[in-house]
Parts: structure tokens; C-alpha cells; sequence
């Protein structure tokens, strides 16, 4: 057997990448001989993901601050191509993990097949089969899948997906969703940890999420296909739902992109019971997420997380990709109609058991960093 362990180059840099790509860091660290992790981030959501480094107690060996002010797809893109190039160069690994469908992931993807290292792709096969949405992740994806070596897929279904896009079978490999992991250690953490820690960072909120007699709705929202009209008709309904429902909290920690930003104070501010927060980091957001009694979303790694915890998502969005919460009722798709987003946060509310409190989590048990990690080493063993 060779010496040497397995350089793995951990390329991310958007908040839900690093959630998902910490468990790996981590437990590559508890083996030294056979694994030895360089971190690179793009600083693609750069105070969001400061925040998870922290929380995971991560230091990159590679910063490459890619984002500048109203920077489009394509500038993001060229740069990150050309800066991991530069890595790559650096640092000789012996294979590249990337994750979900960012443009980090597509275009540090692209450039290690530029220089013919092998990519492997964490939480590969994941499909709208639209392109626009969500946008551009959609296009990432398919791509990434396609260039990837070893295509690490979290469900049954997500392989089925990329067997019917003739990707070879030898590829495929089916380990869960790392994004479960990374809550099970946080949840493992919050055990010794009070609400009153982080009361700096609930601002208005901070009674609401004190007091448990009262039912708490945890709300996100930031995805690009959203922003403009469409934001604003959600923004106008969820204004709506709180009014309707003033015995509800609803607490929105919102993104600071202005698409966002700018559109939730002109339309959400102002109601008592509805509350505008600065993002949080890693480990209090779990902690709401478990406070609350109904998640709105858009998010996809809160459709995963959200089984663990027991807890109903409705999702503000036209399609998901996570077809296996709705099949397992964890999940429902609300799209982004007034109508049709009312009449189910009205019924979810209604409800004594929330949706979804018993169900088994369809993306896994907390083992996909080592079922991932077993692969490759399997696969680049050198006798």
C-alpha cells in the first residue's frame, strides 16, 4: 500500500456548499493516513460562509475572494475558472470534490477536467429537467455530472436519474446526503447550548423565539429565478399570512442580496408579528429550524435537513429537485401563486400534528461523509 495519503482538493464557497462539505473536511482529519483535505473557497456568499467555517471550525489553505460588486454569471464564472487553474497547479490532488450546483462547483469542475483531475461530485443527480429553474443551478448540475469521475448521488432515485442520462453505472454511488451529517454534529452541539447565547442575533425576534407557547414559522427565501416580480408576489403574500395569523410568529432571517433585501423591508417591515433578521449563522439557524413549527422555503438543503428534525417545509417555488420529500410527504410545493401558498401555510397551521413529524428521512443517516470517503479510497488504492 503507498504511503502517501489521498490529496483532496475541497473546492466551495457558497453557505450551503461548506455545510455540506464540512463533514467531509472533518472526517478526513480524524484520518491522516489516508486522506489529507486542502480546502480552497471562492468566497461566493462570503459573510455566509465565513460564518460555517467558523462554526465547523475551518480554516481554507486557498481564499480566492472571487465576488465583487454586481458581478455577472459569466465574470464569476471566467474568474473562478482561472483561479482554481492556479490551485490546481499549486497543489497537484489526486482528485477534486465538489458540491450541489453553484457556479463554483461548475466552474472549478471545468477546470480540473482542464487539467485531467479526476472530479467527484457530492450530491450528484439531483433534477428539475428545467433549465430555468432554478437558474443557472440547473444547467450546473447536468453539467457537473457529466464531466464528474465519480458521481456521489444521495437517494436511489438520484442514481436512477443519472443512469437514464446514460452515465455510466460504474460511476454512480449512492451515500446519503452530507448535508445530514453536518446537522447531526450541530444538533450533537446545540445539546449544551441556550437560546439566550445568541441573543444578539435574534433582534425583534428574540421573544418570539423564547416563547414556545407561541407557534413559530422560520422563513428563507434568496434564489435568483425568484427575484423581481416574483419575490415580490411572495413577499406580498407571506405579508398576508402573518396578518392573518397574528398568534404566529414568522421570523425571516433575509439574505443581504439587494434583490432581496431591498423588496423584503419595503413590503415585510412594519408587522408586529412578522420579523426581518440579519442571516444567522450555522448553529442558531438549526436551532430555529428545530423551534419552528412550519418552514417556508426555497431552499434545498432545508427540504433535506427538515425530515431530521420532523418538521413540514412548503416550498416557494415551481419545481424541486428533492422529488423524494415530496413522495415521502415531508415536503410540499407551493409554487409561488397567492392562492395556493394562503390556503396550504392556513392548513399547516391548522393542524395539532404538523405534516411530516413521523416520517423517515429519505436522504440518509448521518454516515455519507464515510460511505463517500470509503469510495474513493477504495478506488484510487494503490497496491
Amino acid at each position: 500500500m503507498s504511503a502517501a495519503p489521498l490529496k483532496i482538493l475541497c473546492l466551495f464557497g457558497t453557505r450551503p456548499e461548506a455545510i455540506k462539505m464540512a463533514p467531509l473536511i472533518l472526517a478526513m482529519r480524524k484520518d491522516p493516513d489516508r486522506f489529507h483535505a486542502v480546502v480552497a473557497v471562492t468566497g461566493q456568499h462570503r459573510e455566509m460562509l465565513d460564518q460555517v467555517l467558523t462554526s465547523f471550525d475551518i480554516r481554507p489553505d486557498f481564499d480566492l475572494d472571487v465576488m465583487v460588486k454586481s458581478q455577472t454569471l459569466a465574470g464569476m464564472t471566467s474568474k473562478i475558472l482561472q483561479l482554481v487553474d492556479e490551485v490546481l497547479t499549486k497543489t497537484s490532488p489526486d482528485v477534486v470534490l465538489v458540491q450541489g450546483d453553484t457556479t463554483t462547483t461548475f466552474a472549478g469542475t471545468l477546470a480540473a477536467f482542464y487539467r485531467s483531475v479526476p472530479v467527484g461530485h457530492v450530491e450528484a443527480g439531483l433534477r428539475t429537467r428545467d433549465l430555468r429553474n432554478p437558474f443557472p443551478e440547473e444547467a450546473n448540475r447536468v453539467l457537473v455530472d457529466r464531466l464528474a469521475r465519480f458521481c456521489f448521488a444521495p437517494t436511489k432515485n438520484n442514481k436512477e436519474t443519472l443512469l437514464k442520462e446514460g452515465i455510466d453505472a460504474e460511476r454512480i454511488f449512492v451515500t446519503g446526503n452530507t448535508g445530514i451529517d453536518a446537522l447531526l454534529i450541530t444538533q450533537e452541539k446545540l445539546k449544551s447550548r441556550s437560546v439566550r447565547e445568541w441573543s444578539d442575533l435574534w433582534g425583534s425576534a428574540a421573544r418570539a423565539v423564547e416563547d414556545r407557547d407561541r407557534p413559530l414559522v422560520l422563513i428563507t427565501l434568496h434564489r435568483r429565478e425568484s427575484f423581481g416580480e416574483t419575490v415580490r408576489r411572495i413577499f406580498e403574500t407571506l405579508r398576508a399570512a402573518a396578518i392573518a395569523h397574528p398568534e404566529t410568529e414568522f421570523v425571516y432571517p433575509v439574505h443581504f442580496n439587494p434583490n432581496v433585501l431591498e423588496p423584503a423591508r419595503s413590503i415585510l417591515g412594519g408587522i408586529s408579528n412578522l420579523h426581518l433578521i440579519e442571516p444567522l449563522p450555522y448553529e442558531p439557524f438549526v436551532f430555529l429550524m428545530s423551534r419552528a413549527r412550519l418552514i417556508l422555503t426555497d431552499s434545498g438543503g432545508i427540504q433535506e435537513e427538515a425530515p431530521s428534525l420532523g418538521k413540514p417545509v412548503i416550498v416557494m417555488r415551481r419545481t424541486t429537485e428533492r422529488q423524494e420529500g415530496l413522495h415521502a410527504g415531508t415536503i410540499q410545493l407551493g409554487g409561488t401563486d397567492s392562492a395556493v401558498l394562503l390556503r396550504l401555510i392556513d392548513e399547516a397551521l391548522a393542524r395539532e400534528t404538523p405534516q411530516g413529524a413521523s416520517i423517515h428521512n429519505p436522504y440518509g443517516d448521518g454516515t455519507a461523509a464515510a460511505k463517500i470517503l470509503h469510495h474513493l479510497w477504495a478506488n484510487f488504492r494503490r497496491e
